[in-house]
């Protein structure tokens, strides 16, 4: 069995740190436990990924924790399959409900089920939210059990501020958070009405109802060209580089070619398995094996574009003396591929003629939106009160709304359609929002792929929202999507292409260097490939369409904030190029982290932009 879950780990492309010690472990497990090797490798594989590990080895400080993990695992489903066969384990829940029910009589006539609408009725008080029992009988309880969000006792701390504006306090923090619904109106009113910022979006022509699925082998290989042929242009016309020639022929002298890096077969991208493709122009489309060992730095995924000088003195091997990544756009270049632009209303149209100093405030949240155990959305509720004590010109929210990944959703036990939950629970919500603060605060949705009331597709259209008095300040946009507020650049995507390449990026870092962040890297890859999604093949989960709006992905201008949820930790970084012979552009990467967790309450971003990416105050706000 040793040689078995070797051999697992080694096909999975994992070495192995203390063999011996490490592989007599999971001896042990899988004997007491009934796990096949296979079963054991494929969850490392997941518990690799979810810890998001650097390197491929298994190391005994993480076995240790993986094996107590699967045990755990092991343990809740032999309950579960006692309590299907009728016997109920007993657990601090069960205590708690009949500690709290205060009703004596008991019978077995079935109640009337919960609906959970009626329970979020909009004169609820969501900070002191109560819903009902129903025990297993199927009878209603008259006791109230307060949800595990709203019993937490941190709210809204500040986890990360950032500021870099001379005349303001370090830090943002509510000088009080508890208050009653009744003061609620008197806090909106002492709050100052901010001027309503101009918004103007850079649409790529998808819109709500359009046709996917049709995508073709053609339109891959297209999308994967052009990519080439524009970077390839974006090389010689710096003037840093010659024009780019054949990697694949056999030649003493060196070269410079442009091609996107290819694993040269399934599994993990590795130093050995690295392959070039180069152009159909210089090459015809074939690769070549990519030699990185004279390499003191880099960091590659497949499906990034690169350039490489280098040499082929056999025509089988391309030896890599120099790999540049970093394409930064120019001014001009912004022009030409212009974009739709839509101007919301006659304030942004006539942001040309009208000059408005470059400052913007907004609050940054990415779904779920409400927790695990309830769709009572109660996360997106508090996060509505806290905008209205504080209103920011922008509030941007980014899906999923209806997570598909829900239990509730996923198990198909909810009592209304999804297009139901997300009017009642997102849009009306924010409606009474915009009502209550004015017209100094717009909303903007961007959707998910894992929004159960949308098209699983990538790029996604819109979501349709049938609202008419709040048109212009409710407003939904593509994903990804591009918009300007006040002349500030704002890009976003929810697809969590920051994880995905996390998982797939291989990297070396010189020995005499500086150390380089990681998060910093990761986002740093989006502006350098100037695509929301540059990895190819794309993740199992992304529906990736290149029939729909290939244009849609483009990154087609360095934007002021650049907006990538993720389920790695939460952070604001302060991006730079480092380009030869270009001015370095700075660009603020957000990862609002997730609004809801599990059971409990996420973060959000609070974010002011202050005419540069110097100047800016961003607090990261546990909820």
């Amino acid at each position: 069995m040793e040689e078995e879950i070797k051999s697992e780990f080694k096909s999975s492309g994992f070495d192995i740190e203390d063999e011996q010690e490490i592989l007599r472990k999971c001896v042990t497990f899988c004997t007491n436990y009934s796990f096949t090797p296979s079963e054991l490798v494929s969850g490392w594989e997941v518990h690799y990924l979810n810890r998001q590990l650097n390197e491929a080895i298994v190391e005994s400080a993480e076995i240790d924790g993986f094996l107590l993990q699967l045990q755990n695992e092991k343990k809740e489903d032999i309950i579960k399959e006692r309590e299907e066969g009728g016997l109920h384990m007993y657990s601090i829940g069960d205590v708690e409900m009949h500690l709290n029910n205060d009703d004596d009589t008991k019978d077995d006539t079935p109640g009337t089920p919960i609906n959970h609408h009626d329970l979020l009725s909009p004169s609820t008080d969501p900070t002191s939210l109560t819903y009902e029992n129903v025990l297993s009988s199927g009878k209603a309880s008259k006791s109230k059990l307060i949800t595990p969000f709203s019993k937490r006792t941190d709210r809204f701390s500040v986890k990360v501020s950032i500021n870099t504006l001379p005349s303001v306090e370090n830090g943002k923090q509510e000088p009080d958070h508890e208050y009653t619904e009744n003061d609620e109106d008197d806090v909106v009113r002492r709050v100052p009405q901010r001027e309503r910022c101009s918004l103007v979006i850079r649409g790529s022509g998808l819109k709500p109802g359009c046709k996917f699925m049709y995508d073709r082998l053609e339109d891959r290989l297209d999308a994967i060209e052009n990519r080439i042929r524009k970077h390839s242009r974006a090389f010689v016309a710096s003037g840093l580089y010659e024009e780019p020639t054949d990697p694949t022929s056999a030649s003493q002298r060196s070269i410079f070619a442009v091609g996107t890096i290819f694993c040269d077969a399934e599994g993990r991208l590795n130093e050995k398995s690295v392959m070039l493709q180069s152009s159909v122009e210089h090459s015809g489309g074939e690769c070549v094996r990519l030699d990185l060992q004279h390499l003191d730095h880099y960091s590659i995924f497949p499906g990034q574009v690169v350039g490489i000088r280098g040499h082929n003195p056999s025509g089988h091997c391309f030896i890599a003396s120099k790999l540049v990544d970093p394409i930064p756009i120019s001014v001009a270049d912004e022009n030409l591929n212009p974009m739709k632009k839509q101007a919301i209303d006659k304030e942004s149209q006539s942001i040309d003629t009208i000059h408005k100093q470059r400052e913007l405030s907004m609050i940054i949240a990415a779904g779920p939106f409400t927790t695990t155990d309830n769709l009572l959305f109660e996360p997106l509720t508090e996060l509505l009160q806290y905008a209205k004590r504080r209103p920011p010109q922008l509030l941007i929210l980014l899906g999923p709304f209806v997570d598909s990944e829900h239990p509730d959703i996923k198990k198909g036990t909810v009592d209304r359609t999804f297009d139901e939950i997300f009017h009642f629970e997102i849009v009306r919500k924010l409606e009474d929002y915009v009502e209550r603060v004015g017209s100094g605060t717009r909303v903007l949705l961007v959707p998910s792929i894992r929004d159960a009331n949308h098209d699983f597709v990538f790029p996604q259209p819109p979501l349709e929202i049938n609202i008419s008095d709040f048109k212009s300040q409710i407003v939904s946009l593509t994903n990804p999507g591009i918009f300007e507020a006040n002349e500030v650049k704002v890009g976003c995507c929810t697809v969590d292409v920051l994880k995905q390449i996390s998982g797939e990026e291989i990297s070396r870092t010189a020995a005499d260097g500086k150390p380089i962040d990681r998060m910093s890297r990761l986002a740093n890859h989006i502006l350098n490939q100037q695509s929301f999604y540059p990895l190819y093949p794309p993740a199992e989960s992304v529906p990736l369409d290149f029939s729909l709006a290939p244009e849609a992905l483009q990154l087609s201008l360095v934007p002021d904030v650049l907006i990538l949820p993720s389920d790695i930790k939460y952070f604001v970084k302060v991006l730079s190029s480092e380009s030869e012979g270009i001015n370095n552009t700075k660009c603020i990467a957000v990862n609002p982290g997730r609004l809801a967790k599990g059971e409990g309450g996420g973060t959000f971003v609070e974010l002011d932009y202050c005419g540069d990416s110097n100047l800016i105050n961003a607090s990261i706000v546990g909820i």
